[in-house]
């Protein structure tokens, strides 16, 4: 065996290990005092003199949700030594450009629950959501401007405008069961992955990384996020709504071929793909039950479970190149964790 073989079956092996018992509130622990300054960042920054806007920005706040996001940007910031403080106002932009992203899709894919609670389109009305959703976005530029970095900018207009293409491409994909997995997998690399990216580079010019380990932490970033979404997509068909905090089968009422459809399509009996090729085009629960026999019968959930793994061990394999540190350990965590999570 070749060093660098061995070397990459040494992040594998850890990486196994590490994802038997990752535990997320960990991880979480390890950067409690960084979490609290981001959060006191992001209720200062979503304060504005309308009512509507802070009604809705509180109960966005109170809604939780793991903070991923931030936490990677912190972690990646970390990792390269950085001692600043605007990490923390970094951290609470790409929170709030997911915010407004999830304001959107909500609006757009007509949900009423998320994180276990009423969306903010089902209490305040879409127009409420959409206008909030637009001041989050233009609150999270307000502050890139203050870290005064080129850098910084050009990163964060780059993810915005990939992340709204990615959105458009997901909106043309719906109840179109012809679109394959390497098409899906573009969709999700725009929509998702893409913030994950930019939250780890970000860390990494902030800690005034080499281009090549800025690069490194990057590629992690997007294979950890695609990771993410491949989970969730098991998730929609396998998961408890208590623990996921949403409606099982949601994507499929939204006519969303994510990767377990495309499988059961491509490798199921004729009367199976049909079947799912129906419920993709039609929308709706009325098919769910056949539709999630179906995934089981062609073993498409273990497809897409082991599609994220391959994903996960390549985001490990990604940080191979940085230095080693407390910080780059619990980022492969992190990596186990997106693949042995239930939520």
């Amino acid at each position: 065996m070749a060093p660098g073989d061995a070397r990459f079956a040494g992040i594998i092996t850890l990486f196994f290990v590490l994802a038997v018992a990752v535990s997320l509130e960990a991880i979480r622990e390890f950067i409690a005092a960084d979490m609290r300054a981001v959060d006191d960042v992001i209720r200062a920054r979503l304060n504005s003199d309308v009512v509507l806007i802070r009604q809705v920005a509180e109960y966005i706040v109170g809604g939780g949700g793991k903070r991923l996001r931030p936490m990677l940007l912190l972690l990646s910031a970390g990792s390269f030594g950085y001692r600043g403080k605007h990490h923390y106002e970094l951290a609470a932009v790409v929170e709030f450009i997911h915010t407004a992203t999830l304001l959107h899709d909500d609006v757009v894919d007509e949900s009423d629950l998320r994180r276990g609670r009423p969306t903010a389109n089902s209490l305040f009305g879409n127009a409420a959501a959409v206008l909030v959703g637009d001041f989050v976005y233009s609150r999270a530029f307000q502050m890139m401007v203050g870290v005064d970095s080129m850098r910084v900018l050009q990163v964060l207009a780059d993810t915005t405008n990939v992340i709204a293409e990615g959105e458009v491409m997901q909106l043309m994909n719906c109840h179109n069961p012809d679109i394959d997995e390497n098409g899906y997998l573009e969709v999700i690399r725009c929509k998702t992955a893409k913030l994950f990216e930019a939250a780890t580079r970000l860390g990494a010019i902030l800690g005034g990384a080499p281009r090549a380990q800025e690069d490194a932490i990057a590629d992690y970033g997007i294979h950890l996020g695609t990771a993410f979404q491949l989970i969730d997509d098991v998730l929609d068909y396998s998961g408890d709504q208590a623990v996921i905090g949403k409606n099982v089968g949601d994507d499929l009422a939204e006519g969303k071929p994510t990767l377990p459809l495309i499988y059961a399509i491509k490798h199921g009996t004729p009367e199976q793909a049909n079947r799912v090729r129906s419920a993709i085009e039609h929308g709706g629960r009325d098919e769910l039950a056949a539709v999630i026999e179906a995934i089981r019968a062609t073993g498409a959930l273990d497809y897409a479970r082991e599609q994220a793994r391959a994903e996960s061990r390549a985001a490990c394999a990604a940080l191979e190149r940085l230095p080693r540190s407390t910080c780059r350990d619990y980022l492969l965590q992190l990596a186990g964790f997106a693949v042995t999570r239930t939520y």
